[in-house]
């Protein structure tokens, strides 16, 4: 067996030395500040957001018939109003 260290070996110590220098520290301040951030948000997850959507759509379709009702009401008063 070689006297050298191995790569193995090497990438532990060097997984320890950073979890034991104020990097660690840093980088556990910095994860739990975005997640705050993140979290203040109010962000909602693709599957509502395409929920949402989907509703929207089906809500504009269903305004765009009302308006076309609405148009055809009015136009049919107009007839009704004019003299004839």
């Amino acid at each position: 067996m070689s006297a050298r260290p191995s790569i193995d070996e090497f990438s532990q110590r060097i997984k320890e030395l950073m979890a034991s220098s104020p990097l660690a520290d840093v980088e556990r301040n910095l994860k739990a500040l975005a997640s705050h951030a993140i979290a203040r948000m109010e962000l909602v997850t693709r599957e509502e957001f395409d929920a949402q959507s989907r509703v929207l759509g089906r809500t504009l379709e269903r305004l765009e018939a009302l308006e076309s009702r609405v148009a055809a009401l009015e136009a049919g008063a107009r007839n009704i109003d004019t003299p004839r």
